[in-house]
């Protein structure tokens, strides 16, 4: 689901220089994942940042994909999550509730929620005022 500019704008409540999204539920999605609002150049006007709450659904993937120029930091408030990463997806991490991860711009990765029962919630920050804009997919046959 895609939501214009004016959509999004609809969560933000506040003027001069400090804007406030309240709760709420997710609203949209990309790549498997779903989010609440979150807060981008697209509703608040940011230049360097965006930050949203994703949820992957049980059994879900993000499929293969590379952030192209931008940082991304997670925070993960709920579940266990595995990271397949660099070249041909041949590394592996897992995190928990509680685990930081730091992703680098340009390396490919692929997120599996580990429990059939229970969705990922994370807290994703991002260096890039365009959310998922900058953001091109992975195919891990391509660096076997």
């Amino acid at each position: 689901m895609s939501e214009s500019t004016e959509d999004l704008k609809k969560y933000v409540e506040g003027e001069d220089g400090i804007f406030v999204i309240r709760g709420g539920e997710n609203c949209r999605g990309w790549n498997g994942i779903r989010y609440k609002a979150g807060m981008s150049s697209k509703n608040v006007g940011s230049e360097k940042l965006s930050m949203n709450v994703a949820t992957v659904p049980p059994g879900g993937v993000a499929y293969a994909h590379i952030h192209v120029g931008f940082e991304v930091m997670l925070y993960i408030l709920k579940g266990r999550v595995r990271h397949e990463y660099g070249k041909g997806l041949k590394k592996v991490v897992e995190n928990q509730a509680g685990d930081f991860i730091y992703i680098e711009p340009g390396v490919p990765h692929e997120v599996f929620n580990k429990s059939d029962t229970e969705p990922v919630v994370a807290v994703v920050a991002r260096s890039d005022a365009d959310e998922w804009q900058n953001i091109i997919s992975y195919d891990r046959k391509s660096e076997s």
